[in-house]
């Protein structure tokens, strides 16, 4: 799939002019949501289809093209690149060899200390975070929130989000720090990391050898692995020889597409940006099913009925926090605070987001380091 400077792909495949260039990084291509808010959940229990997931991908649409204009909480929406630490006395983070790589979830020792990057953000007050706002559970706008006259509704949440909110209060040392949320698409989350755009992406991200030569991991939080979706009364078996002549999508930029590529068993690949264009694709009767994280699936099936889980997960992947590689201050950190999140707040939000879809949970991974 290839495209043109100034376009992505929108929920329906068509063109969608975002009215800042694709060209030249992520930073100019994707849609920034307001800074967050406070706001209690809805046990939002499936969106209802393919007309109910139109509403889903409008509201993606409206929030991704079009940057809020109005300061909230005291912060301005038009807010500056996340900290560039680079200068003298930097030390960067080690590039991972993907020829040599082994063990990519292994990350930098965990430090309370400051540093440049921590610096930076405290001085501006608020933390940038990378996030989907469109991932059932994970990451995601609650249609049946969302309220065009209150800015503050369009806040994302789900497990990822509330990470977000741990990090960012221990980072900037209150409750309820100020967090401004950019949405970016699953095939751009490795270059707003790059380019600044960002201070992280907290996004489902699996940890790769192949992405950890360009931004730095903290440890895992989340452990999943591929599956495939399909619909309900499919004759998809699992990742065998009966995807042969189907349609099966991936987003752009995932560990799924790599595995469709290596071995596809003769079906058609479909590419899409992100992973929800792919459920659409299938609601529509576009596309014969889907390979995603089980973890990010288990939440599609949630919203659709009419879909399902077919087979046994076909990879162990973990999920990271992504990071410049020239914040290890900021990594090292990120990883301090994920130690006392495995103990105190990753089983709440389990609870509260996956444990439906999921089931009772072993826990989070333990950390590796390095």
């Amino acid at each position: 799939m290839s495209e043109a400077p100034g376009t992505t792909e929108s929920c329906d495949g068509r063109g969608a002019t975002t009215g800042r260039s694709t060209a030249g990084g992520a930073g100019r291509a994707v849609g920034e949501l307001r800074s967050r808010g406070s706001g209690g959940l809805s046990r939002l229990r499936g969106w209802g289809g393919v007309a109910s997931m139109a509403v889903a991908c409008a509201l993606t649409a409206a929030v991704t093209l079009v940057p809020l204009s109005r300061a909230q909480h005291g912060t301005d929406p038009a807010a500056p690149p996340a900290a560039d630490p680079a200068g003298p006395g930097v030390t960067s983070a080690e590039a991972a060899d993907a020829d040599s790589c082994k063990d990519p979830e292994r990350s930098l020792r965990p430090s309370s200390d400051g540093g440049k990057t921590i610096d930076a953000i405290k001085k501006r007050g608020h933390l940038i975070v990378g996030v989907d706002q469109s991932s059932y559970r994970w990451g995601y706008l609650d249609p049946n929130k969302v309220d065009a006259n209150k800015p503050e509704s369009f806040d994302p949440e789900g497990f990822d989000i509330d990470l977000v909110h741990a990090i960012a209060d221990q980072i900037l040392g209150k409750k309820d720090a100020k967090v401004v949320y950019r949405a970016i698409p699953t095939n751009e989350r490795v270059p707003a990391v790059q380019h600044h755009t960002v201070d992280m992406v907290v996004r489902t991200m699996t940890i790769t050898c192949e992405r950890a030569e360009d931004v730095a991991f903290s440890t895992a939080y989340f452990k999943t692995g591929q599956q495939i979706l399909a619909p309900e009364h499919t004759d998809i078996t699992g990742y065998d020889e009966s995807l042969q002549n189907k349609r099966v999508c991936a987003a752009s930029g995932t560990t799924a597409l790599d595995l469709l590529s290596e071995k596809s068993f003769g079906s058609h690949l479909i590419k899409v940006p992100n992973q929800l264009d792919c459920l659409v694709r299938v609601q529509l009767g576009q596309a014969d099913a889907v390979v995603t994280d089980g973890a990010l699936a288990a939440g599609q099936a949630a919203q659709d009925p009419e879909v399902k889980l077919v087979g046994k997960p076909l990879t162990t992947e973990y999920y990271g926090v992504a990071m410049n590689k020239d914040a290890d201050d900021l990594v090292r950190r990120v990883n301090h605070i994920l130690e006392d999140y495995r103990k105190s707040g990753w089983q709440k939000a389990y609870d509260k987001w996956l444990k439906d879809d999921l089931g009772p949970s072993d826990g989070p991974p333990a950390p590796q380091y390095r």
